[in-house]
């Protein structure tokens, strides 16, 4: 019966239509993802692309989305601009942008808030995972009276948006005598790291089983040694998730950084890149060419931790 119903002409109709159908939206899903993936590279591709031009070439209309005559004259400006550059008024408003030879007031200032940069987001790595990764085992493993209402507790500080804090932040950083030092954005930023941090890894944790807490325990392991020996190299994508995390916030922060640091010794990336534009003249090739530099270190580190980047975002995402 059913042979007969395949030959007739309206069970070939349908299986053809079920075809055509199928055919139609792989094609809408491959068209959207199409169009998602320019929506999401074309900026990023602009910027590149614009930091091996020229400002008169950046400037063109319709745009260059490839250099005509490629340069390296903004890579060069920023490693060679010193502190005995003198960039008066009169010298920056004479300057031509167009001719490639400007630089900005702050370019000096670029590498050093690159390091500062870095410099507080493995600090801020580092302390995260010293004070999260023993918070969530004793939250996920250790039974205590209001351990619930703990991890509720420790979520709803991320509720509170960040510009909320921003006195409470700035009144007890000058209380310590900490501002206008590193240590006061590595200090704002475990704030606001951390409870994301252990949300992630107790999620984790409580999905793995309880059994390999007690067989540590009865091989004679203290509660340190299980976190260290049995659980640690389990939990490698969580942790691995929380490093990305914590390393991007911090090197992309913007507010906190802006409210604490004055001076060059302690100012990081974000705020010089944007103090680039509050000059009398600016180079839109020399900023992006800025720009560059600043997503170079978050992709190295995307890149190491490649594979571990799916499993680990979504470590804990369903409770086991």
């Amino acid at each position: 019966m059913s042979d007969k119903t395949l030959t007739q002409p309206g069970g070939i109709d349908y299986r053809r239509r079920q075809r055509l159908a199928r055919l139609a939206q792989t094609l809408v899903i491959l068209a959207g993802a199409i169009v998602l993936t320019i929506y999401v590279l074309a900026p990023v591709t602009w910027l590149v692309s614009s930091s091996f031009q020229t400002e008169a070439e950046i400037v063109s209309v319709p745009p260059h989305w490839i250099p005509d005559e490629p340069t390296l004259q903004n890579f060069e400006a920023i490693f060679s601009a010193t502190e005995e550059e003198e960039i008066t008024y009169e010298t920056r408003s004479g300057q031509d942008p167009a001719s490639g030879g400007f630089i900005p007031s702050t370019a000096k200032n670029l590498l050093p808030a690159m390091w500062n940069s870095f410099l507080v987001a493995t600090l801020v790595v580092i302390l995260n995972l010293l004070v999260g990764v023993p918070a969530a085992y004793a939250l996920a493993k250790i039974r205590f009276w209001g351990r619930d209402a703990s991890v509720y507790f420790i979520l709803i500080t991320r509720v509170i948006p960040d510009i909320a804090l921003v006195v409470p932040f700035f009144l007890v950083i000058k209380n310590l005598g900490m501002l206008d030092t590193i240590g006061s954005l590595v200090l704002t930023y475990l704030a606001v790291t951390v409870p994301f941090s252990v949300f992630i890894l107790v999620q984790y944790f409580e999905g793995l089983p309880d059994e390999l807490d007690k067989a540590a325990r009865v091989d004679g392991c203290s509660r340190f040694q299980a976190l260290v020996r049995v659980f640690l190299p389990l939990s490698l994508p969580s942790l691995v998730a929380v490093v990305l995390f914590t390393f991007l916030t911090s090197w992309n922060e913007f507010l906190l950084a802006l409210m604490f640091t004055q001076t060059e010794a302690s100012q990081t990336l974000p705020i010089v890149l944007a103090a680039f534009t509050s000059d009398f003249t600016i180079s839109f090739s020399f900023i992006n060419a800025a720009g560059v530099l600043a997503i170079v270190p978050p992709v190295i580190v995307a890149v190491i931790f490649e594979r571990y980047i799916v499993s680990g975002l979504t470590a804990g995402a369903v409770k086991g």
